[in-house]
């Protein structure tokens, strides 16, 4: 079982490429603290009938398949494999051999190669994001927008499990 993570707000005098990284700490630690005290069962739960790809668990790796494809492959330019396929929630559905604590350590793992190369990112610079030029910055709003998206998903889906709520 996961235990809850601080998650300090970032400081209000940092730059703006400091409060980037920052921001992507604080939504990272979030979603993991979304998760703290789950059982295997609870976090593997989905709880939205319209949504059955959709738990607590499967939103996290959702998010790690988010970082590797925007901020390691567009945006660090690495070779890793992509995680999603032309099934739009084949990364939402856990194998059946996972645990909490291993998808927390991939979504871990691909937090810091994505943290990395957010600290190395010119905002101002241009990647190729599907064959068409993106703004660095933009991206990193459009990755945080949707990690955050998400973070909100994690506490509807929470709360629907097991009735916790939180910030």
């Amino acid at each position: 079982m996961i235990t809850e993570r601080e998650r300090p707000w970032p400081d209000r005098d940092l730059s703006l490429a400091d409060s980037v990284v920052d921001y992507f700490r604080l939504l990272h630690d979030t979603a993991v603290n979304k998760i703290a005290g789950l059982d295997e069962q609870q976090a593997r739960a989905t709880p939205i009938p319209t949504s059955p790809a959709v738990s607590p668990l499967g939103l996290i790796q959702h998010l790690t398949a988010v970082y590797r494809q925007h901020l390691q492959i567009h945006l660090a330019g690495s070779d890793l494999p992509s995680l999603w396929t032309k099934d739009t929630t084949s990364d939402f559905r856990i194998a059946p051999d996972a645990t909490v604590d291993s998808v927390i350590a991939a979504f871990d793992d691909e937090f810091a190669r994505a943290s990395a190369a957010v600290c190395k990112a010119d905002l101002e610079a241009f990647v190729q994001v599907y064959g068409r030029p993106v703004r660095v910055g933009r991206l990193l709003v459009d990755v945080q927008q949707e990690v955050a998206r998400h973070v909100g998903h994690l506490d509807i889906v929470r709360e629907l499990v097991d009735g916790t709520t939180g910030e």
